[in-house]
């Protein structure tokens, strides 16, 4: 099985792939958070709980057909989610008034076959990836830092996954730490600063935000490799000390210049630019 996340328009929507029946699973509340316009993730959770029990009582083959997988949310760790493949969500369309319903059952038709384009060459993955930030109006030195960023991260979870640090939870833990670390703020508190809620904070950060993500990332694997951290303990200290490196550079360069690195900034569009209530964190 195979996590991640593809976007609908400015939605993200997360599934799983199985390569055994090369079947996209997707998420059935993301789906109805587009169909629904809603941007508050627990709204769109209750109409498809209200839904579902309609559909069930109706005996809609939709529920019957719905699996339930591990999926991250947003708080990093993995929780069962209602799924279900795309011929059962165009069902699910059919069942929720929305002007999104066209345009959602045409993309919903394209993404098998991406996927199994995307299998023969991985790089139209990338390509994809890169077209898609062009769109939303990102510049070429911040793609280009963006996908840097993503092949350290890359590196850094596949050192981890062979020295007995687990999926999920425990790869949000580590990330937060060395977010923590390098930052002075938690993941979280760095969401709510930018105003995000289900979105990649990675895809809302400045270039200088993502250099040093990467920077104090890079330093963690060094510094595990050097030390071959196995388990959580020792990779915790890893985390730490390599996040720290970041720290320096950041306040150096803050006192340097007198800005701040952390930053509110996001890529939101006009539309989703609404104000939430901002958890404290302060950069120390």
């Amino acid at each position: 099985m195979k996590t991640d996340m593809t976007l609908f328009e400015n939605y993200q929507i997360r599934r799983v792939y199985d390569e055994e029946s090369e079947i996209w699973w997707f998420s059935v509340i993301d789906i109805v958070q587009v169909l629904t316009q809603q941007d508050d993730y627990k709204a769109a959770r209750n109409y498809w709980k209200v839904l579902k029990n309609r559909l069930k009582k109706e005996g809609s083959e939709l529920v019957t057909n719905c699996n339930q997988l591990k999926l991250p949310a947003a708080d990093g760790k993995q929780y069962l989610t209602d799924v279900a493949t795309a011929e059962a969500l165009l069902r699910l369309v059919q069942s929720v008034p929305s002007r999104k319903a066209e345009p959602i059952k045409l993309w919903l038709a394209k993404v098998g076959y991406e996927r199994m384009q995307e299998m023969a060459d991985p790089a139209r993955s990338l390509d994809r990836a890169r077209q898609t930030w062009q769109k939303h109006g990102r510049s070429k030195k911040w793609i280009q830092q963006r996908m840097t960023g993503q092949e350290t991260r890359n590196k850094l979870t596949d050192y981890w996954s062979d020295h007995e640090i687990k999926q999920g939870e425990e790869f949000a833990i580590l990330t937060n730490i060395i977010h923590q670390e390098w930052s002075g703020v938690s993941v979280k508190n760095h969401k709510n600063l930018k105003e995000l809620k289900s979105q990649n904070l990675r895809n809302h950060m400045s270039e200088a935000e993502l250099i040093f993500t990467a920077l104090a990332e890079l330093s963690t694997r060094q510094i595990a490799e050097t030390e071959n951290a196995t388990g959580m303990d020792e990779n915790k200290t890893a985390a730490k000390t390599g996040g720290n490196i970041a720290k320096k550079a950041r306040k150096d360069l803050e006192e340097k210049t007198g800005k701040k690195v952390i930053t509110s900034d996001n890529y939101l569009p006009p539309g989703k630019k609404k104000r939430i209530k901002k958890t404290k964190g302060e950069t120390k």
